[in-house]
């Protein structure tokens, strides 16, 4: 087991955080309100720009951003992208400090957090994989879920600063289980969303009010998240992104990516997953017709326009 850092025991810990995109970048700032030092990386400069509007550091470099943490942040957009960062010249595992604590919060495949993981070890660094529930709302909310990977040890550890981002911060198992929970949770959201978009695309061919089958279902056999909290059709939840012309916040591009993510998993262990994979091909379809940017619940635009 490696060694960790013993910052725990301080209030404040010094972070590095990488990738300060639409999810990474409302994080860190939860971070630096939290008291925490953090120091920032990302490639676009109005990103690292916006950090240090909020009080952390916006770092030169990679390695600038994680040399002196106590604990390593991650999120980024692919596998490769997190290879990349951990494990090319001047990337992470290069430049971090001996026992800082390494957290990729990233969504990719499995085997790529595990070989990460392993090579994180190899160095004397416990490294956990950490993907989130919650979207952008949920990221500049502070009430991500976060599914967890790794060690025991250094999930405890690593809780504080993670409590600060999220509600819910859950151990899901070994090296890996933190992906696989995620992947397994965006099929099932993503299988949900879809039947929720066909049933209402449905009612309102039938000529059913579509605010009375909100009112119906969302207490009836087919509540789900989906319906109650993400309705895809305005009015019934008015948080929702249907009520704001489909502006995301999870775009239908990374739903394809979590259930692409999902098929890859499933043919690798010989899993069947029809549903699963019926959601991909609509979502691949629905991102190719150039919605990619939409948010995922926008996916009724489809389904109305085939009932037509």
């Amino acid at each position: 087991m490696p060694a960790l850092c013993s910052w725990k025991e301080a209030s404040m810990a010094r972070i590095g955080f990488i990738g300060l995109g639409n999810m990474g970048g409302p994080m860190a700032r939860n971070l630096v309100r939290a008291g925490h030092a953090v120091a920032g990386f990302d490639l676009a400069e109005p990103a690292r720009a916006a950090l240090a509007e909020a009080g952390g550091t916006a770092a030169a470099s990679l390695a600038d951003a994680v040399g002196g943490a106590d604990v390593v942040l991650t999120m980024l957009p692919e596998g490769a992208h997190v290879r990349a960062a951990y494990q090319g010249e001047n990337g992470v595992l290069a430049s971090a400090r001996e026992g800082a604590l390494l957290v990729d919060c990233s969504t990719i495949d499995v085997e790529t957090a595990r070989a990460v993981a392993r090579a994180a070890g190899e160095r004397g660094h416990a490294m956990l994989d950490a993907p989130v529930s919650g979207g952008v709302a949920g990221a500049e909310a502070g009430s991500l879920t976060f599914m967890v990977g790794g060690p025991a040890a250094a999930f405890e550890q690593a809780r504080p600063v993670l409590e600060r981002m999220g509600r819910a911060v859950i151990h899901a198992g070994d090296s890996g289980a933190g992906q696989a929970a995620k992947i397994c949770n965006n099929m099932m959201l993503g299988i949900q969303m879809i039947s929720v978009c066909e049933a209402m695309a449905l009612a309102g061919r039938l000529g059913l009010d579509r605010q009375k089958l909100f009112e119906i279902s969302s207490k009836a056999s087919g509540q789900c998240w989906s319906l109650t909290s993400y309705c895809p059709v305005p009015g019934p939840v008015p948080s929702s992104p249907a009520n704001r012309d489909y502006r995301p916040g999870f775009t239908a591009a990374m739903m394809r990516k979590d259930l692409r993510l999902a098929q890859e998993a499933a043919q690798a262990v010989g899993a069947t997953t029809p549903l699963g994979a019926e959601a991909y091909q609509l979502y691949n379809l629905f991102a190719m017709q150039g919605k990619e940017a939409l948010d995922f619940s926008a996916i009724i635009q489809m389904m109305e326009e085939a009932t037509q």
